[in-house]
């Protein structure tokens, strides 16, 4: 099972509404979309499961065995798609302010767990009966079946879960799309090894065969698990996104100096924290408009956005902080050309708003 980066979707309601995403559907048309990826996936990977299980017992191939584990473990990850939709669902209340998608990573997390246990425990095994020699000396034509009924089994998975997926712009179903796709390369792999054994009369090649399964799942849970870690501790490796936000509070008129911008992710959303530069003399009424349309930009520019904490500053005072938290400046994520031409384009543009103010 290919674990990639991936997460329930959550939604809750913003200072300006209900948030919409990419594919302008209903929050609740998505939430169905999302359960009915999860019910597909979860039948799928238990039937799945379960016939290469009977073969795997039937033909006494070690890596159908790993086979038939990697699809328990993706019916695991059916099974907490359907319950956490239900948690994450909820909106924000007085105990979680920002909601409840953060269920979706601890569960997540457990999961990974089991994982690493399922994939360790199968290593185990493969080792003692490689070292044991207790392996089938004889290839079956049931292995080979249930190796092909994988692949065409998880094709069919991969097809469903990325087409939901995009209908649903889930980025968690379109991961578990790619996770599939991993499946299908590893079931790939098990039937080579079932071959192989065959063509060239070394049953070894199955356990063996076994133990690079277990090791291709343990792999996936510690990436996992890393992945959810980095999440908590509201880590954020992603700097395109700090692009993309410089860059849309940029493009809104009498906006200068964005900085202290931290970005973390919660679910499948964004929550936004930043400073920006006004003209000092500038009235509060005006100040606020021009917050509005910089909230405005960056919501049009980053659609899954939960919510955007703007500090407003008078220009030049961002030094004037004894000592201010960290956060990113655009030079942390612009190359050194990229803002050199940004800051003269700026300083030109301000000396000619200067200039035509004090004609009026």
């Amino acid at each position: 099972m290919a674990v990639h980066s991936w997460t329930l979707p959550v939604f809750f309601a913003t200072i300006t509404g209900m948030v919409m995403y990419n594919s302008s559907i209903a929050d609740t048309e998505r939430i169905r979309l999302i359960r009915r990826s999860g019910i597909i996936a979860l039948f799928g990977n238990l039937t799945l499961a379960v016939v290469k299980f009977v073969l795997a017992k039937t033909s006494g191939s070690l890596a159908v065995m790993g086979d038939s584990i990697d699809s328990m473990t993706d019916v695991g990850i059916a099974l907490m798609t359907i319950i956490v939709s239900r948690i994450i669902n909820r909106p924000g209340d007085k105990e979680h302010p920002w909601g409840h998608g953060r269920a979706e990573t601890t569960a997540t997390m457990v999961l990974s767990f089991i994982i690493f246990f399922a994939g360790s425990q199968f290593a185990v095994s493969s080792i003692r009966h490689i070292i044991d020699k207790s392996y089938s000396s004889m290839v079956s034509f049931y292995a080979v079946l249930a190796a092909l009924i994988s692949i065409a089994g998880k094709s069919l998975l991969t097809i469903s879960q990325h087409t939901l997926g995009k209908r649903s712009g889930s980025t968690m179903v379109l991961a578990n799309a790619q996770n599939m796709k991993g499946d299908i390369i590893m079931s790939s792999g098990v039937l080579v090894g079932i071959l192989s054994a065959s063509v060239f009369h070394c049953p070894v090649l199955d356990p063996i065969t076994a133990l690079l399964v277990s090791c291709w799942v343990i792999k996936n849970a510690v990436k996992l698990f890393a992945e959810m870690n980095t999440e908590l501790m509201d880590g954020n490796p992603d700097e395109g996104i700090y692009k993309t936000m410089f860059d849309a509070v940029m493009s809104v008129k009498g906006v200068s100096n964005p900085h202290r911008a931290r970005i973390r992710k919660i679910a499948s959303h964004w929550d936004i924290d930043l400073d920006i530069e006004v003209d000092a003399e500038m009235t509060v009424h005006n100040a606020h408009e021009i917050t509005s349309r910089v909230e405005k930009s960056v919501r049009t520019a980053i659609p899954d956005v939960y919510d955007i904490m703007v500090h407003v500053e008078p220009a030049g005072h961002s030094g004037h902080h004894e000592k201010e938290q960290f956060g990113l400046r655009e030079s942390d994520v612009d190359s050194a050309e990229e803002m050199t031409e940004e800051t003269i384009e700026r300083a030109e543009t301000n000396q000619r708003e200067h200039h035509n103010k004090k004609k009026t």
